[in-house]
């Protein structure tokens, strides 16, 4: 986006009206989300689900401490890495921000956490503990069996998190996921109360800043950031899942060489950004776009 392209867009946004920012991984939500910021004020809140672990600021591409000084930042690596955290979790912590008055300038990657914010989630209780571990050790198969009818019907399959999530549900309430999601309350921050822009990128563009960012990542300590948690690696927990730390923890232990954990890495977040594109094209349809190289 050429310099007068950026300030036009920030000159039309209402110095008051809560700004939402999504797009891809790498594709530059943080820093437009910063100069937001800088030009009408407001407090800039995390929406990326691994941003949120304290264990991870490099792998994560986190903003740095100097970007955090430069406008307030909040939800960003306030968990610790065993932490559960769903998106009721952070749609409550956010609901707690709002209520406080300041502008909120939201951005990052997890499309869920935004569905959540702009229509609304269902109140569905926590489930326990020891209930995820017992699910933890079901093969996906027999979660789907377990499964109601209208739940299976509407489900991604074959995302494991999401049915394990709904045969939690339903074990624990003895409700379906999907008739716990037919009660939704009214949406937090509806997108005719915000203004809400998503970035769309080029695949080839996108691309080259993924390997670049990585490359940067590698230079400025992520390996050593993996290092540290690597003993208690736990690929069930969430923060373990985040891109780049099953990759670098496999060259640790000796079945990656750094080359190959390094391309393993860069596949899996163009992957995952595909993803996230495919996520703007369908369901943030009335969101402004915003269209990059």
């Amino acid at each position: 986006m050429s310099q007068t392209a950026r300030a036009a867009l920030l000159a039309a946004i209402p110095a008051q009206r809560p700004v939402l920012i999504a797009g891809p991984t790498a594709s530059g939500k943080s820093a437009l989300a910063l100069a937001v910021a800088e030009q009408g004020g407001g407090v800039i809140v995390n929406a990326d689900a691994s941003q949120v672990y304290d264990c991870w600021r490099v792998i994560s591409a986190r903003p740095s401490a100097e970007e955090e000084a430069q406008a307030p930042h909040l939800l960003y690596g306030h968990l610790p890495q065993d932490a559960p955290y769903s998106t009721g979790d952070w749609l409550r912590e956010v609901t707690q921000i709002i209520a406080q008055g300041q502008r909120p300038i939201i951005v990052g990657g997890t499309g869920l956490y935004f569905q959540a914010l702009t229509e609304g989630l269902a109140d569905i209780p926590q489930t326990p503990p020891t209930l995820r571990e017992t699910g933890n050790a079901l093969p996906l198969g027999e979660l789907i069996n377990a499964l109601d009818p209208l739940t299976h019907s509407k489900i991604d399959l074959a995302n494991r998190a999401r049915v394990q999530r709904a045969w939690e549900v339903l074990t624990a309430t003895g409700r379906g996921l999907a008739q716990w999601q037919s009660d939704t309350p009214p949406a937090l921050l509806p997108l005719e109360n915000c203004t809400a822009i998503a970035l769309e990128v080029g695949r080839d563009w996108l691309a080259a800043r993924i390997e670049r960012r990585f490359d940067t990542m590698l230079a400025e300590g992520a390996l050593e950031e993996v290092r540290i948690i690597e003993p208690q690696y736990d690929p069930s927990l969430p923060a373990h899942r985040a891109i780049g730390v099953p990759e670098l923890v496999a060259h640790l232990r000796g079945e990656f060489t750094i080359t190959q954990a390094r391309e393993a890495a860069i596949i899996a977040t163009r992957q995952y950004a595909k993803r996230q594109r495919t996520w703007i094209r369908s369901k943030m349809g009335a969101w402004q776009k915003l269209t990059l190289p």
